[in-house]
């Protein structure tokens, strides 16, 4: 099965990595905060994703970004995706 990934920097600017689970409440979802406002390296992001149970769907691991306006135009809320399985899951 597959889930996928969020990777954002909230307004508040901390980083913060997240897996959709759609049979669970929001508040449930497996989470890891960074708790810095430097983005994640790609190898940090992938452990991270690794201690919450998951790995890449797909080898090249490419997440995928978009940048949010927000309510302060100086401001910029990013957000990156990436498909992700349970580890040892099939693709």
């Amino acid at each position: 099965m597959t889930y996928t990934a969020h990777l954002a920097n909230p307004f508040t600017g901390e980083w913060e990595l997240y897996v959709v689970v759609k049979e669970h409440p929001t508040v449930d979802w497996p989470a890891h905060d960074f708790k810095r406002v430097s983005a994640p390296t790609r190898a940090e992001r992938i452990e991270a994703l690794a201690l919450l149970g998951y790995e890449p769907d797909n080898a090249e691991g490419d997440w995928q970004w978009q940048e949010l306006s927000g309510p302060d135009e100086d401001r910029v809320r990013l957000l990156a995706s990436l498909d992700v399985r349970l580890i040892g899951g099939a693709a």
